[in-house]
């Protein structure tokens, strides 16, 4: 079962400066036995770079419209595991992370650039727990997508602040907001789903129907498994039963819900501050906390690693409701919907507005987050 939480991480062979766009051949190139339907291309083709932890690693491969493989080569000290392929008119790099967490996501997106350097638009898809409220009916399979919100950046680092004598632990950790014409092509896509509604679901089950190894974890459960507790309903701490069987269904213990109605997109999606840490959120209290201070609408393990020194856009399923109530059943398809949205999101970017770009690393060129291993905490 795959599971959402912090892992430990080896040491990733970081790239210095000095070697890193001295290249070395992959040790994994194509095999005969890989569905390659696309021609290998040189790195410095591949224009999108997506970010991904094990379940949307999955998916995102599953939405390739051609799979290229693997790289031939990458960079000395590069450890990123990488499937290559095309999305649209998009030559599209993959990267799966190492582990959970703030650090393993910004070594990972450096490593990225130098053995890609012409990536030009980054996407972390993956998947976190939602913070459902009165304003944003939040459920199990939704997307969240990382969107500016009153001067706030899009994602919020809560375990980033100061501690000050006789007050509160006061948060400072916005972060920069994604750029410009990602937001263009994200409220493009939410007016077409507007007035249009969203073909997800369909393109989920169409996957599944080509790659059915994939049904037993990515379908979509039974509905009866989105269950809502009230924040003051707490999952025993060394009981590893399931909720249905230790916490019930007692209707005093459940939020209800109504149904959602044939005309609305299901799953929804959901635009706003998106929180991130190295920790996993599982306070139902502390997540109603900050859905109402600082409209948070997710929680989530990587961001905050990415987006003060890449630029790129957050796209999160929603697995579980960051609460004690974890909901592993959810993991396969909150990671295919955000795949899903990803492929859609994409389409919306036409191929000369990706390649105007400037490129990412010459974005970041002298930047110590493209040399310095201990900006993130992991220097020797």
């Amino acid at each position: 079962m795959l599971k959402r939480g912090y892992e430990p991480v080896e040491h990733l062979g970081l790239a210095s400066s000095a070697l890193k766009r001295l290249r070395i051949h992959h040790n994994d190139a194509p095999t005969s036995g890989d569905n390659i339907t696309g021609e290998a291309l040189s790195n410095d083709d591949y224009i999108v770079g997506c970010i991904c932890a094990i379940p949307t690693y999955v998916a995102a491969q599953a939405f390739l419209d051609e799979k290229h493989g693997r790289p031939k080569y990458v960079c000395v000290n590069d450890n990123n595991d990488y499937t290559l392929g095309k999305i649209g008119e998009h030559n599209v790099v993959i990267a799966i992370l190492p582990g959970y967490g703030i650090a393993p996501a910004a070594c990972v997106a450096r490593d990225m650039l130098h053995s890609f350097p012409n990536v030009r638009i980054c996407l972390s898809v993956g998947i976190g727990g939602g913070a459902p409220s009165s304003k944003h009916d939040i459920r199990l399979g939704d997307i969240v997508v990382s969107t500016p919100n009153g001067g706030t950046g899009g994602v919020f680092q809560y375990d980033f602040g100061k501690t000050i004598q006789d007050q509160s632990f006061q948060h400072i950790g916005f972060l920069n907001q994604p750029p410009i014409f990602l937001q263009t092509a994200v409220n493009g896509l939410k007016a077409q789903y507007m007035s249009e509604g969203h073909h997800l679901s369909e393109a989920i089950n169409n996957i599944l129907e080509k790659k059915p190894r994939l049904q037993p974890i990515c379908k979509r459960p039974d509905l009866a498994t989105d269950r809502l507790y009230e924040s003051n309903v707490v999952h025993p701490l060394q009981c590893q039963g399931s909720c249905a069987r230790v916490c019930g269904n007692d209707p005093t213990k459940l939020i209800k819900r109504r149904e959602r109605g044939e005309h609305e997109d299901n799953p929804a999606i959901h635009y706003g501050t998106i929180a991130s840490a190295n920790q996993l959120m599982k306070d139902a209290s502390i997540r109603d906390k900050l859905a109402a201070e600082k409209g948070v609408l997710c929680f989530e393990m990587e961001a905050a690693g990415l987006t003060n020194h890449f630029p790129c856009l957050i796209i999160r399923g929603i697995c579980d409701y960051s609460d004690s109530h974890k909901n592993n059943d959810w993991q396969g398809y909150a990671a295919m919907a955000a795949a899903a949205y990803t492929k859609d999101l994409l389409s919306r970017i036409p191929p000369n507005t990706a390649e105007r770009q400037k490129r990412i690393a010459e974005q970041l060129s002298g930047s110590k987050f493209l040399l310095e291993p201990e900006v993130f905490g992991m220097g020797g």
